[in-house]
């Protein structure tokens, strides 16, 4: 079956980042061979465009890039490059898109153009933001965009979403405390950042604690680094951790309060306070109108709750309505995982969705 053989080639090349160059060889080559226009929006996208002379058009996004994971499964197809993996599933990502590229394939009319999109760095960088930044869903005139991702513990090839807040929107926080650092038998005379540290730590901790339970949010610091020798006043802290959220108030709360706790803990240790706040992904937000759509044409089934997880699809639709779809594998390892692996066929219900949405779809 192609669809399983994609996956399986795309697999033992994975690459990092942007620098795609084996990955987007094999699409290429897989794309050119279609009734599409293929081409290369930014250093770490392709694209292909299929025309049916229609006045609008649908997108469709699978992420591209691999892991910097040293694979263990024993596949007879693994990984052929030390220290890169597919281990968040994005092998099957591609190939599922290639799949609906073969069964658009000499159509001849549909009610929607369709854009393809192979996009790298969702792992790091956000790749989504620089085709964003492109004007590519103008020039197209894109009025939707749909994404997926394979999902363990989930019934294996079940498709799930839900309307509104699906993923996290995130960024990372870094504290530094600057004291002054002693002889720790002349403790009084230093200014310890240690202990500033710690404060600082509670205070976030009660922060988080002044919000409804029920309300989804994230803030903790799983990194900090204090002092030199262990009989010297700490005269450096610094805090590294991450805040991710659904909804905008509650980030501007958060963040609030944490600039609120640097001049507490300024105030209150006499050490210099100092926080960089690196804004991520917004959260992905699935158009409840756009789904109501989906759903009139397609089986999805519900998903009960929003995911902590965060992706850089968030992009997308900030730009045009846009829905997310969780694919289940099943009990299977966890993302990101060294032995990750899932029943190749549950592509197929993936790419059966895609086809629906593709052909059944109307603006």
């Amino acid at each position: 079956m192609q669809i399983i053989r994609d996956r399986e080639a795309l697999h033992r090349i994975p690459e990092l980042s942007k620098c795609l160059p084996k990955t987007m060889a094999y699409l290429n080559q897989q794309l050119q061979a279609l009734s599409c226009e293929v081409f290369t929006p930014t250093d770490c996208t392709l694209c292909a465009y299929f025309d049916f002379g229609a006045e609008d058009a649908i997108a469709f996004r699978s992420d591209a890039d691999a892991l910097p994971v040293t694979e263990q499964t024993g596949l007879a197809f693994a990984s052929q490059h030390p220290g890169q993996m597919h281990a968040c599933g994005h092998d099957g990502h591609m190939a599922m898109l290639l799949e609906l590229a073969r069964r658009l394939h000499g159509k001849k009319q549909l009610n929607n153009n369709i854009l393809l999109i192979f996009q790298g760095a969702e792992e790091t960088v956000g790749g989504a933001k620089a085709l964003c930044d492109t004007g590519i869903f103008k020039k197209y005139n894109v009025k939707a965009i749909f994404g997926m991702h394979l999902w363990p513990e989930l019934p294996a090839g079940s498709v799930s979403t839900r309307p509104g807040a699906m993923l996290s929107r995130s960024c990372e926080v870094t504290v530094e405390i600057s004291g002054r650092s002693v002889h720790i038998a002349k403790a009084e005379q230093g200014v310890d950042a240690m202990a500033a540290g710690i404060a600082f730590y509670q205070k976030a901790a009660d922060l988080v604690a002044s919000l409804p339970e029920d309300e989804p949010k994230l803030l903790n610091f799983g990194k900090m680094e204090s002092g030199a020798v262990r009989n010297a006043v700490s005269g450096f802290t610094r805090l590294e951790g991450t805040l991710r959220t659904f909804r905008d108030e509650t980030f501007a709360y958060l963040e609030e309060g944490l600039h609120r706790i640097c001049r507490e803990v300024e105030t209150e240790s006499g050490c210099k306070v100092n926080m960089d706040i690196g804004y991520g992904y917004p959260p992905v937000y699935n158009d409840p109108s756009l789904l109501e759509r989906v759903q009139s044409i397609a089986k999805v089934l519900p998903l009960p709750q929003p995911s902590m997880i965060t992706e850089d699809f968030s992009w997308y639709q900030q730009e045009v309505p846009g829905v997310f779809f969780f694919l289940g594998t099943g009990r299977t390892q966890q993302l990101h995982a060294v032995d990750f692996d899932f029943d190749p066929e549950i592509l197929l219900a993936g790419a059966d969705l895609w086809e629906t949405l593709a052909t059944k779809l109307q603006f």
